[in-house]
């Protein structure tokens, strides 16, 4: 999405400004490229900055339930003071790194249902911000990490939906300050051993922490959640065989109690599990259909159930912006 903005903070006349993104569409450690470009309005105007932030709707607790809030988990400055001359045309250069934290917020080119990521231009004059342009962008998975989410599709699940969670995972060495849930539904074999999987990723550039959690159904334990956690290099994980190595996690919750890895296998390292309050000392609850859509068979376009339009996204975005949900 490009569109030019009015920058309503500082009246009448005043500047406009227009980001355009020559790379809407990245991974997890990647690079946003593109333009800031501004237009003068109808008066000079002393520049103090201009800073790009990425930000995605998060689900923040308060009391005894959630709201979504917009949190900003990247930001870069891109230009320091200048003055726009009254009509001046200028463009901003600028490549914005992308934290290997990010969430996935597309696979195979559609949006995931629950996910809303963008880039927020702010620009300042006269110690006053303007939030003003504000674009859609698709974080894609690492080839590591969708070979994990296809494998779920292989053992019979189906895509619900993905959120954001503020907080930190137990254990688990997270730089940002929220972690996304990916929920899949079973079916099938594991259709009455487990209500809902809910997929973590901690990516850096070395590798995946991937944490599970099975809202279990049956077995010794079926009362509670089970919680489960690999650590894999990139490498290893393209070659590992994550049908077999989840289905027996699965294969195990049916038999064992809460955190119930199964057997070692190959590259992936089992390094421990979560005893319950991994999410803070409580978890969550689910609920819902898969949305606006049904989980294909097989590959990356039949792992997205819902979808998301773009203009439904831009809603959610306006209305955590006016709402001024910042955190």
């Amino acid at each position: 999405m490009v569109f030019k903005r009015m920058l309503g903070a500082f009246g009448v006349g005043a500047p406009s400004v227009d980001t355009v993104l020559s790379t809407p569409r990245t991974q997890p450690g990647g690079t946003l490229r593109g333009e800031v470009r501004l237009e003068g309005g109808d008066f000079d105007a002393e520049i103090e900055h201009i800073t790009l932030g990425l930000v995605a709707r998060v689900e923040i607790e308060h009391g005894d339930g959630e709201h979504g809030g917009l949190g900003e988990f990247a930001r870069l400055q891109v230009s320091g003071p200048f003055t726009l001359r009254q009509r001046e045309e200028r463009i901003v250069g600028f490549e914005l790194p992308v934290p290997w934290e990010a969430p996935i917020s597309e696979i195979g080119g559609q949006p995931l249902t629950g996910m809303a990521v963008g880039v927020r231009t702010e620009l300042a004059i006269a110690k006053a911000v303007d939030k003003g342009d504000l674009d859609m962008v698709a974080i894609e998975p690492l080839p590591s990490q969708l070979r994990i989410l296809e494998a779920f599709l292989g053992l019979g699940f189906g895509f619900r939906s993905a959120d954001l969670e503020a907080g930190h995972l137990y254990g688990v060495h997270q730089q940002l300050p929220f972690y996304q849930e990916i929920e899949f539904y079973p079916s099938g074999r594991y259709a009455g051993l487990v209500g809902e999987v809910e997929v973590t990723f901690v990516a850096d550039p070395a590798g995946l922490e991937v944490v599970l959690e099975a809202d279990k159904r049956t077995g010794r334990f079926s009362s509670g959640d089970a919680i489960g956690r690999f650590h894999v290099s990139h490498q290893d994980a393209l070659g590992t065989d994550w049908e077999a190595e989840l289905g027996r996690w699965l294969d195990g919750l049916a038999q064992y109690g809460p955190g119930h890895h199964g057997g070692h296998h190959g590259p992936v390292h089992h390094d421990g599990h979560y005893g319950p309050g991994h999410h803070g000392g409580h978890y969550e609850e689910h609920h819902g259909g898969p949305g606006w859509g049904t989980v294909a068979a097989a590959g990356a376009a039949g792992l997205v159930g819902g979808l998301v339009a773009g203009e439904v996204v831009e809603e959610i975005f306006e209305g955590d912006e006016d709402e001024g949900d910042d955190w």
